[in-house]
């Protein structure tokens, strides 16, 4: 009997014991059918595939490990963990880590993707910013062309509907809202100007849950627009082609360029615009140097201002800069309890460098530029894991400093609707922080409503500008640490919304602190009960 002969026997090659899933064994009883040139069973529709999972993996030789998934690692930390690893794997080190979904991927499928050739984007990394976008252009430049995949019969089962495509539930297909309201909730005297923004999305068709997030596609501010061109002396009504067709160059500037950190390419085109020293100091900056330390000041205007006067080509300078992206902001509201609207907590961020004053796109253009009844475009980014429970009578702990509070609002909101229809609902604890008591403490009558009626249990607050020493939320969860390994211990779903450098990080400090001495645990025990959370999914962090 010839191998071939005795092969054909052998389908499927793959047994059923073997440590793949079902996709997996499909796929290599596949693969060895079209290398071995074995009969397909009747049924099979020969495809093209590739590796799926643990049999990539086994393959590239990576073990799936990911040292690197934390945000609070720098990047060139995450890069040197990633060492020897796939080059898919490095791309994946390069992300911020925070899989908050502004690219329209998490950061391991984003990888992925740029690693097949399948997204040709590497700029959309938002919280990464330059240096992310920076590291992904240097590996896919160093490594070698995307190998196309080995075509083999492959049985697939049928793909459920990516709600990606569908509109509204993505960055590529946003929907309209209406904008209804922004009025501030921080008090006279706050240093931060904070505000609940409300959205009417009942002719959306969109629908959401407590945890998804809400995307906006922003405009710059006009008065940016005019003054890039002023400096780079063009006219506004330059025509000029751009993503949505030919348009005036003014009208480009505000709907489809971002006029924030001023890019590499831009540097690169002033360079062979200017000469002497000018020109070197550009070429540093294009490579990513900081000649005159101020690199991390200078947006497109400020670029533009340095080097000046520039008069580039209208056409030549739009191809330097990165798209306007959109911005996403947690949901805060219930569609319980609001239907058909959708509410934000946002910073309005606005700050000094130099004499000239600095907008942050997205919170100025809800706080400041758009007038009651204006639409938007608008999209629904769906939760990869942040969500309330299930069942809803499990515990529930939320963390959320400042506009970290905004899914835990949108929880309690929730819960007591769904008490309201008489629903059992389980304890909630909230961890609420910010600067003053006084001027901060966001969406206070609320809280006391919800605790009136049960829906939340108890609330633990922090104030680090009240007292003599400073205080936030990590600290009261080690005073209450008996208490919260209680909770924890009966089954609680603990959540973190906040900074991702250093606020989730000093409260997972907390949680194995409170598991080391509450619960009698080695450090390394401690460590292990946090991870055990994680892997339990009784541990959602939502980070920016």
């Amino acid at each position: 009997m010839s191998v071939q002969e005795k092969a054909v026997c052998a389908v499927p090659v793959i047994p059923e014991s073997a440590p793949f899933n079902a996709a997996q064994r499909a796929w290599l009883n596949g693969f060895f059918a079209g290398v071995l040139s074995l009969d397909a069973p009747p049924g099979i529709t020969p495809l093209v595939g590739e590796l799926p999972g643990a049999a990539q993996k086994a393959l590239d030789g990576d073990d799936g490990d990911s040292p690197w998934h934390d945000p609070a690692i720098p990047i060139s930390e995450r890069m040197t963990l990633a060492e020897g690893r796939p080059v898919r794997r490095r791309l994946y080190a390069a992300m911020a880590q925070q899989d908050c979904g502004q690219c329209g991927y998490l950061c391991e499928s984003y990888a992925e993707v740029l690693a097949k050739g399948e997204e040709k984007r590497a700029n959309l990394c938002v919280p990464g910013g330059k240096e992310t976008s920076r590291m992904l252009k240097q590996l896919l430049e160093a490594a070698p062309a995307v190998a196309k995949v080995v075509e083999a019969p492959v049985v697939v089962a049928a793909a459920p509907p990516n709600r990606a495509t569908v509109v509204g539930y993505s960055r590529e297909s946003p929907v309209q809202a209406i904008f209804k309201s922004a009025m501030r909730i921080s008090g006279d005297g706050s240093e931060k100007d904070t505000r609940h923004v409300v959205f009417d999305i009942s002719a959306s068709a969109i629908e959401y849950v407590p945890g998804d997030s809400f995307g906006i596609l922003p405009l710059n501010d006009a008065a940016l627009a005019d003054a890039v061109l002023t400096a780079m002396r063009a006219p506004a009504d330059f025509p000029v082609q751009g993503p949505g067709g030919v348009k005036p160059l003014r009208q480009a500037l505000i709907e489809d360029y971002a006029l924030g950190t001023a890019p590499d390419m831009l540097f690169e085109l002033i360079s062979y615009m200017v000469g002497g020293e000018r020109r070197k100091k550009a070429k540093v900056l294009a490579k990513g140097g900081d000649p005159d330390g101020d690199a991390s000041t200078l947006d497109v205007l400020s670029a533009l201002e340095k080097f000046g006067p520039l008069h580039p080509d209208p056409e030549a300078f739009l191809e330097c800069l990165e798209p306007l992206q959109p911005r996403l902001y947690s949901i805060s509201s219930s569609p319980l309890a609001t239907p058909g609207e959708i509410h934000l907590t946002v910073d309005t961020v606005r700050y000094e460098i130099g004499d000239r004053q600095r907008l942050g796109v997205a919170s100025t253009f809800l706080a400041d530029r758009l007038s009651a009844d204006a639409p938007l475009q608008v999209y629904l980014q769906k939760a990869h894991g942040f969500g309330l429970p299930t069942d809803p009578s499990t515990p529930i702990v939320m963390v959320g400093p400042g506009t970290g509070v905004a899914p835990f609002r949108s929880f309690l909101w929730q819960r007591a609707a769904e008490q309201a229809r008489g629903t059992k609902v389980g304890k909630s604890w909230l961890f609420y922080g910010h600067q003053r008591e006084v001027t901060e403490f966001f969406y206070r009558d609320e809280f006391d409503q919800h605790l009136k009626s049960g829906a939340l249990t108890r609330l633990s607050t922090a104030w680090s500008r009240d007292g003599a020493t400073k205080v936030y939320v990590q600290d009261r969860m080690r005073q209450a640490g008996a208490e919260l390994w209680a909770w924890l211990k009966d089954g609680a779903h603990f959540y973190v919304c906040g900074d991702a450098k250093r606020m989730a990080k000093d409260v997972e400090a907390a949680i194995v602190a409170v598991a080391h001495e509450h619960g009698h645990m080695s450090e390394a025990g401690a460590r292990d009960f946090l991870a055990e959370l994680k892997a339990a999914k009784r541990y959602s962090a939502d980070v920016y």
